[in-house]
């Protein structure tokens, strides 16, 4: 009753209303944003990756290019980390999704270091440097225009309207909000305070929807209605994959400060980007990108890889993911986590022909992003997504609970505290 008093409902409804046309407005800047990055990343990577190399005769799927590229990437970062302004910005190895806003003079750094990552072929995504940008932007027009709304709630419409246009949905804001606006007392329903999240979510969504589609379009055969062994398989399988993918976690923080011992960012970044050259040329070109485009060539012949390849490209991209998030690489670790995930699942699905490829994929995308990311509501949502079949989702939200005991007491796929970014 005391938290009613606080915030009678007229005044709520009223708060509400008036900020829905800025929280609309941050989710259209979001949007657009993310479109602006990842399109520019997209004809820097066509330049690098076809252009370039038919000028000079070369194959761009050949050992020599790809380990070229990667480590000349590499390089590029490495001075754009040590020598433009703002230094890139926080080292994502050591940031969680959001955070306080950025210095604007820090988001050009951080946008050039994101690019070159995402077009010359690093085993990170778009969701951290995209969500750190928009975030210092927002605050930036919001301290100019909307000098009442508070920098938090300012942040967590950066965060929504980003998370709402990647995946094209505001759900997945909403169910990554639960959690935290569960936590915040601030009184009123838990809707309530979903609702200016939920607006720049969906605002986000539509724009990138109107635009051309979100990062991650990826889907499966419809599965149809589940049995006990489907049941039992996934038990088994999202557990597994946790499991499988806690390998990189677990050795992540020393990967990260055995790369700072070099000293210089221009030194670990590039051997970094030779490591992810060399992994690129035992995996081939699938390996290599964010991982989105790669998991939908997958999914596109479910049964023309051999199993035992399948699990190679897995183990590939999850030495890849920690490489590139260890070595200075600008990037979120989602969408590689789904790629790992979508072909852990394709090789189980092919080693069991009686299991589901929908669900096979579904459960071991679960998995891998609950490890990585060590978000459930996060992990339930991309594993429904990537199904496309509301029928799994029952299955899946019994699977999230005996892999969440898998990763629950174990380290979360940060670095250490303390260790230096730019000594």
């Amino acid at each position: 009753m005391s938290e009613h008093r606080q915030a009678p409902g007229g005044n709520r409804v009223r708060m509400l209303l008036a900020l829905a046309g800025p929280a609309v407005l941050f989710g259209v800047v979001s949007a657009l944003v993310l479109f602006g990055l990842d399109r520019l990343s997209l004809l820097l990577e066509h330049w690098v990756w076809a252009d370039l190399p038919a000028a000079v005769g070369a194959d761009p799927a050949g050992g020599w290019w790809i380990l070229g590229t990667l480590t000349v990437t590499g390089l590029a970062v490495g001075l754009t980390v040590r020598f433009v302004p703002g230094h890139a910005g926080p080292d994502s190895a050591a940031a969680e999704l959001g955070g306080p806003p950025l210095p604007p003079g820090v988001v050009p750094g951080l946008a050039l270091a994101a690019v070159l990552g995402l077009a010359g072929g690093v085993s990170l995504g778009p969701e951290n440097p995209i969500i750190a940008i928009n975030t210092a932007l927002l605050s930036a027009l919001a301290g100019r225009f909307f000098v009442r709304i508070p920098a938090r709630v300012i942040a967590g419409l950066a965060v929504a309207g980003t998370v709402g246009a990647m995946f094209g949905t505001p759900v997945a804001a909403a169910l990554l909000f639960t959690g935290l606006a569960g936590a915040m007392r601030t009184g009123g329903a838990l809707f309530d305070r979903l609702f200016l999240p939920l607006v720049s979510a969906g605002a986000g969504a539509v724009t990138m929807t109107l635009l051309g589609g979100t990062l991650l379009q990826v889907r499966l055969p419809p599965m149809g209605a589940p049995d006990g062994w489907d049941v039992l398989a996934a038990l088994v399988i999202a557990p597994l994959a946790a499991a499988f993918g806690l390998l990189g976690v677990v050795v992540f923080a020393r990967v990260h400060s055995g790369f700072r011992r070099l000293g210089s960012p221009v030194l670990y970044t590039t051997l970094g980007g030779a490591l992810l050259g060399l992994l690129g040329v035992l995996g081939g070109p699938v390996t290599l990108f964010k991982g989105a485009a790669e998991s939908a060539r997958l999914l596109q012949n479910p049964g023309g890889e051999e199993p035992w390849a399948l699990l190679g490209d897995a183990l590939v991209k999850l030495a890849a993911l920690v490489i590139a998030a260890a070595a200075g690489f600008r990037g979120g670790r989602i969408f590689p986590a789904v790629f790992i995930g979508v072909a852990a699942g394709l090789a189980v699905a092919g080693f069991v022909p009686g299991i589901p490829v929908a669900l096979a994929v579904s459960a071991a995308v679960l998995g891998l992003v609950l490890a990585v990311a060590r978000d459930g509501w996060m992990a339930l949502f991309i594993a429904v997504v990537i199904t496309g079949d509301v029928t799994v989702t029952g299955v899946l939200c019994l699977a999230v609970l005996p892999a969440w005991l898998v990763v629950t007491n174990a380290p979360h796929m940060l670095a250490e505290q303390g260790v230096p970014e730019n000594p």
